[in-house]
């Protein structure tokens, strides 16, 4: 006997290892097999030639959205935090909308530790997520409130990784 689905899930991938974006990323791969209309709204990115980016305009399974022009990592905090209350504000439309079946919020976690958005804002969308809309949030340092609040947690430990030995970042592996 088959089970019905009752309601979306709220899913976490968090901690220091790596996988957090790249499981979500299965996540929507698998989503999109069932024809489930996906969207991913990056906080933290690199520039747009990462592999999901290239993926995605080129077989159009899924949408990625990531509103700041250029890397975030070479961004002012001042800038970070205009983008991120853009990129937020676009989260909060997107879930509202119910358009989607699945929203992925990636590397939110990280704009949270900032301190470029609270964790009230956060467990607020949580709650006024449709209820069959799947939820994923990424990042390192998934608060407690949030980990409490989510239907599935996984943390991401590391245990090798040669990208803390000087290693250049890897086409393909870490974009």
């Amino acid at each position: 006997m088959m089970m019905k689905q009752i309601r979306g899930l709220t899913l976490v991938y968090t901690g220091d290892g790596k996988g957090k974006t790249t499981a979500a990323l299965g996540q929507t791969i698998r989503a999109a097999g069932h024809c489930m209309k996906v969207v991913i709204i990056q906080f933290i990115k690199g520039d747009s030639l990462c592999g999901e980016h290239l993926f995605a305009a080129k077989y159009h399974q899924f949408e990625i959205v990531q509103l700041n022009t250029r890397s975030s990592f070479n961004m002012s905090l001042e800038e970070l935090r205009l983008t991120t209350s853009q990129t937020f504000d676009l989260a909060e439309k997107t879930i509202a909308s119910g358009i989607y079946d699945m929203v992925v919020l990636d590397e939110i976690m990280i704009v949270l530790n900032k301190g470029l958005i609270s964790e009230a804002q956060v467990l607020d969308l949580i709650a006024k997520k449709p209820e069959k809309m799947e939820l994923i949030l990424t990042g390192r340092g998934a608060p407690a409130k949030i980990i409490e609040k989510a239907d599935i947690v996984t943390e991401m430990k590391e245990v090798k990784y040669p990208f803390t030995k000087d290693y250049i970042a890897q086409r393909g592996i870490e974009y």
